[in-house]
């Protein structure tokens, strides 16, 4: 097994994780693996002797590589490695890791950069769909300084505008794998909806709760964490993913009506532990769920007119802002969010 490799650290949105170009990990995915598992410090539940922070949102991973698509700058595939089990998976997306990307990519030398802002166009291999970033870069340089701010991060830093490209059923093969915008789960309203990320929506009211709670007072809600796990082993093999007991997907995002002026507010597992804020594609599929009229988000979201809708999405660190495009048949065409990210460390990272 390789013993270090080249490694850019970065925040990307509300996640921070480990950038490596492809040719840097080791070609057996076991390999990669056990290297990835060694230098994040898992399984531990502090990741004490690597880089992980002790949390999923911070245990992950993005390799990079120049793309041999078509009008297709770089793949990108996403690894979440668990903090506290010996596993690494490529079963999800990441949008908030995606965001450093471009930056990482144009770093790398995997694209030239422009003199102002360079687009750069992100094939997405564990989806197979396309994101377009647009990267502030003055003099040919990424600038990670601006005014841009995101909840769940503190200060500003430069604006990343992130497009999702036919991201609809990315996962699960069509936008309502059970081919209804509402089915019951033991006893329990929900909907089943893949718009970059499979995700179960369910009103908090249904599953005990206000839907205002902390983070920390879900996390200690043992009697709701059970209920939603029942139900999220039942919407696996609904949703075309199969068992899901070893999976990081679904997630199970429990909607309320907003409190501080947006669309709708949001309580999202990941699955088993409670989200600080709401994953960036988990998010533009509960904007997406809030447009279908059948829904369960439906009847609790406030929803903008015309057809560039701004969904702001409610979560316990503040909110976060989904542009929805909508096309004459008033279903969704594309999804776009703002996004930051920024350079934390460039170096080398080393496995025991």
């Amino acid at each position: 097994m390789s013993k270090s490799a080249p490694c850019m650290m970065m925040r990307g949105g509300t996640s921070k994780g480990a950038y490596f170009l492809a040719a840097d990990l080791p070609d057996d995915i076991s390999q990669r693996d056990q290297f990835l598992l060694s230098i994040m410090g898992s399984p531990d539940a502090r990741q004490i002797d690597g880089i992980g922070g002790a949390d999923p949102l911070t245990s992950k991973v993005a390799v990079v590589k120049k793309s041999s698509r078509e009008n297709v700058d770089v793949d990108y595939l996403f690894l979440q490695v668990f903090v506290d089990k010996a596993m690494v998976t490529d079963a999800q997306n990441c949008g908030n890791i995606l965001a450093g990307i471009g930056p990482f990519a144009i770093e790398r030398g995997l694209v030239i950069a422009q003199d102002g802002q360079t687009d750069v166009v992100i094939y997405m291999e564990n989806t197979g769909q396309i994101a377009v970033e647009r990267v502030l870069t003055p003099a040919g340089q990424v600038n990670y300084s601006g005014e841009a701010k995101i909840d769940g991060v503190p200060g500003t830093a430069s604006a990343i505008a992130v497009t999702f490209k036919d991201t609809a059923g990315s996962s699960c093969g069509a936008l309502l794998p059970t081919g209804n915008q509402r089915d019951i789960i033991d006893g329990v309203a929900v909907t089943c909806i893949d718009n970059g990320m499979p995700v179960v929506v369910l009103s908090a009211e249904s599953m005990g709760i206000t839907g205002t709670e902390t983070r920390e007072q879900l996390e200690a809600d043992q009697t709701l964490k059970a209920k939603l796990e029942a139900i999220r082993l039942q919407a696996g093999p609904m949703m075309n993913l199969g068992d899901v007991t070893e999976k990081s997907i679904p997630k199970m995002s429990m909607v309320s009506r907003a409190t501080q002026g947006g669309c709708i507010s949001t309580r999202t597992f990941i699955p088993h532990r409670a989200h600080a804020s709401i994953g960036v594609l988990g998010a533009v599929s509960v904007a997406t769920a809030c447009i279908l009229p059948e829904s369960v988000a439906h009847q609790y979201a406030t929803i903008p007119r015309g057809q560039l809708k701004s969904m702001s999405v409610e979560h316990p660190m503040g909110e976060m802002t989904v542009i929805l495009s909508m096309d004459d048949n008033n279903d969704v065409a594309s999804a776009a969010i703002l996004r930051t990210a920024r350079k934390l460390f460039d170096g080398e990272v080393f496995a025991h």
